[in-house]
């Protein structure tokens, strides 16, 4: 068998997983939502714990973080309030991602379904998650009276292409972390890392002398497709490039590795 036939042969596979995986939208919507309804079982406020402990630090954050930067409040709060809602949505995905299969073992060795529904769960589980906090973002632009209508469409835009690119990484994470367990570690650690190089506390322009920093992190450029166009300013072309390479690349990428893989994730979990 060539490489050309098996390359080919494979990516017709993962294709075809997927897309009954998006078929069955019912199955992953609807188990995404249980999950997070057992989670916050008999409690009052439920999901919206994770919104009051986003809001207390997002404030104690703005405060000291402004004070320390020598910011205007009114600057720095929507920035440091929306950088840090997405970031938490994009590394809580991708830790989840990691363990998508791991957590699913009982449905992969009972039930036959398409592997990707378990990915589609991870990201919807993640988005409403993010739909409770993105409520502190709205109060935000609210409060400061942060014009933002006339971007609103790049920010949609800027959304799906977010959701593009996490979820290629998620196929690809949920593959490799199914097979080696030590992965998932590894991921959280540099995670915590990408964090404190990536302008979320801080602007961009405050790492003046080293620019290569930001330009090199694809998670800076993710952050931006969604941070500018929610403050009313335009994310620049070299953004959407790098976002658009990386989501187009990686899915080449993930329906490989998907078409090629799945097959034997049951045996790994």
């Amino acid at each position: 068998m060539s490489l050309h036939y098996m390359f080919l042969f494979n990516i017709n596979r993962g294709l075809g997983d997927i897309r009954a995986g998006f078929q069955h939208h019912h199955i992953w919507m609807l188990l995404a939502w249980l999950e997070i309804k057992q989670r916050y079982n008999r409690s009052k406020i439920g999901p919206f714990w994770l919104t009051i402990s986003m809001g207390v630090m997002v404030a104690a954050l703005g405060v000291i973080y402004g004070a320390l930067f020598k910011m205007n409040l009114r600057d720095y709060l929507p920035m440091l309030a929306i950088g840090l809602v997405i970031w938490s949505f994009i590394s809580l995905t991708i830790t989840d991602g990691c363990n998508t299969y791991i957590a699913s073992t009982n449905y992969l060795k009972q039930i036959s379904l398409p592997r990707s529904i378990f990915i589609l769960q991870t990201i919807w589980r993640n988005l409403i998650v993010l739909a409770h906090n993105f409520v502190i973002v709205v109060l935000v632009l609210i409060g400061f009276q942060i014009s933002f209508w006339h971007t609103l469409h790049l920010f949609v835009l800027g959304m799906l292409l977010l959701l593009w690119n996490l979820w290629w990484i998620c196929t690809v994470a949920s593959l490799v972390c199914a097979r080696f367990r030590d992965v998932p570690q590894i991921v959280i650690s540099i995670l915590q890392v990408i964090f404190y190089i990536t302008p979320i506390l801080f602007k961009k322009d405050m790492l003046d002398k080293y620019p290569w920093i930001i330009d090199l992190n694809p998670f800076a450029h993710l952050i931006e497709i969604i941070r500018s166009p929610l403050l009313g300013e335009y994310p620049s072309i070299e953004n959407w490039i790098v976002c658009l390479v990386m989501a187009v690349a990686g899915t080449v990428l993930a329906i490989f590795m998907h078409g090629r893989y799945r097959a034997r994730v049951p045996f790994w979990v």
